[in-house]
C-alpha cells in the first residue's frame, strides 16, 4: 500500500519578511568579505595552511561531534513517551552550550599538556574550571527542565 503523500501548507511571506531576508544577506555576504579581505591582508601567507587545518579542525568538532551530540540527545529524549517540547530545547541548549565551552578551552587544555616555555601563560586548572562549567550547565538544566515543568499548564500534564 503506497503511502498518501501530504503537500506541505503555503507559508504566506510578507514584503516586510523578504525585505529583512534580503537585508541579512547582503549583511552576512557583506561581513564575510570584510572578513576575508582582513585575513588576506593580516595574515601571513605561510600560516595559511594552520589556519586551513584549524577550520577543518572546527568544521570535524562542531559538525562531527557537535551536531551529533545534539542530535543523539534529541532522539533519547524522543524515545519517552510525552517529552514536552520544552524539556527538549533545554536539553539541546545545554548540549550546544557545552560543546562550544569544551570547544573553546580545549585548546588551552592540549597547549598546557604540552608545555609552554613560558608557564605564566597558561597558568590555570582549564581542566578543573572544565569540570566546574559542566556541573554549573547541569545544574542550570536541571532547574531549568524543573521550571519548565512547573511552570507548565495543568491541562497538558500527564495523568496517571
Amino acid at each position: 500500500m503506497a503511502a498518501e503523500r501530504v503537500e506541505p501548507e503555503e507559508v504566506a511571506v510578507s514584503d516586510d519578511m523578504n525585505l529583512w531576508r534580503g537585508a541579512l544577506i547582503v549583511s552576512g555576504v557583506l561581513l564575510l568579505a570584510i572578513g576575508g579581505l582582513t585575513f588576506l591582508s593580516e595574515v601571513k601567507p605561510a600560516t595559511y595552511l594552520g589556519v586551513g587545518a584549524w577550520l577543518a579542525g572546527a568544521i570535524i568538532v562542531h559538525d562531527g561531534i557537535g551536531a551529533m551530540a545534539v542530535f543523539a540527545a534529541t532522539v533519547v529524549i524522543r524515545r519517552f513517551d510525552r517529552v514536552p517540547f520544552a524539556v527538549l530545547a533545554i536539553v539541546q541548549a545545554a548540549a550546544v552550550v557545552t560543546v562550544i565551552v569544551t570547544v573553546v578551552v580545549l585548546p588551552e587544555i592540549v597547549k598546557q599538556a604540552i608545555g609552554s616555555a613560558n608557564p605564566t601563560i597558561l597558568p590555570l586548572d582549564y581542566v578543573g574550571n572544565l569540570v566546574l562549567v559542566y556541573v554549573g550547565i547541569a545544574v542550570a538544566t536541571v532547574v531549568a527542565i524543573a521550571v519548565a515543568l512547573v511552570r507548565r499548564p495543568s491541562s497538558s500534564r500527564r495523568t496517571n
